[in-house]
């Protein structure tokens, strides 16, 4: 929207302006820049006022009607000026959002959700059509219908419960889980690494593992490394760990008499 035309002092003023851009009256500088005739960012405002000054100090009498008017016209040409200094922001694309228009729109949805928030806080606090969740009705079990059953019936029935208790194996044996020795796992890691230069903690395991099995390996591993029997690598952090003969592997080391149980 471009700026309203300001209404300047019409009473002649004996100052004029002496620049390089213009030379003429204060007023027709001021007309002729806001009609876009004279570019007011060329325009040096420090030395129109100074030439204002110097005016100033001349007067014999009237200065107060002449710096009142000066006021209202630099006023605005300090605005028009700053106005033309100032960086635009760049357009927007077409179907692009008003940043501004975002804001409000934002404000708008906050306040409804605060108005129904409130709403619901009354409705709550006073108990408006509310209701409470009833417990579930209890299951009740049906009753064991005996009409037409004889006691003759129910001893045939037990004896048939108890027949078939004692047609079952007796138990006379207790399974237990095979027993895992750091010696078991010093030999297998030795005799895997004597017809193999290098193997991995993970091939050493094999697919059916369990908790005791991986433990154990591992100590027979840091058993035989803290020996310098075997050496032991691995170069991620939770990654596989590779073994392989060390310097000093002895085909003939026997671990069988110091882990002997």
């Amino acid at each position: 929207m471009p700026p309203t035309m300001l209404e300047v002092p019409t009473e002649q003023s004996a100052y004029e302006v002496a620049t390089p851009l213009y030379e003429g009256p204060l007023d027709l500088l001021l007309q002729l820049i806001e009609r876009a005739e004279l570019d007011v960012t060329k325009l040096a405002l420090a030395q129109v006022t100074d030439q204002f000054l110097s005016y100033i100090k001349s007067l014999q009498e009237k200065a107060a009607e002449e710096v009142s008017g000066f006021l209202v016209i630099a006023s605005r040409l300090m605005q028009i000026k700053s106005e033309a200094l100032l960086p635009r922001p760049p357009e927007r694309e077409p179907g692009e959002e008003d940043p501004g228009d975002a804001l409000v729109q934002q404000l708008l949805n906050y306040k409804r959700y605060k108005e129904l928030a409130d709403l619901f806080g009354e409705r709550h606090a006073s108990g408006l059509r509310t209701y409470l969740r009833l417990a579930a009705p209890p299951k009740v079990e049906g009753k064991l219908d005996l009409s037409g059953l004889t006691a003759n019936d129910l001893y045939l029935a037990a004896k048939r419960a108890f027949e078939i208790l004692e047609e079952r194996e007796p138990l006379n044996k207790v399974v237990s889980r095979p027993k895992v020795t750091i010696r078991d796992k010093i030999k297998q890691i030795t005799q895997r690494l004597s017809s193999s230069v290098r193997t991995t903690f993970n091939a050493l395991l094999g697919e059916e593992r369990s908790r005791v099995d991986v433990v154990v390996t591992f100590l027979a591993m840091l058993e035989l490394v803290k020996r310098f029997h075997v050496t032991a690598k691995q170069d991620d952090l939770f990654g596989e760990i590779e073994l392989e003969r060390s310097e000093n592997w002895d085909d003939n080391a026997d671990f069988e008499i110091e882990f002997a149980e």
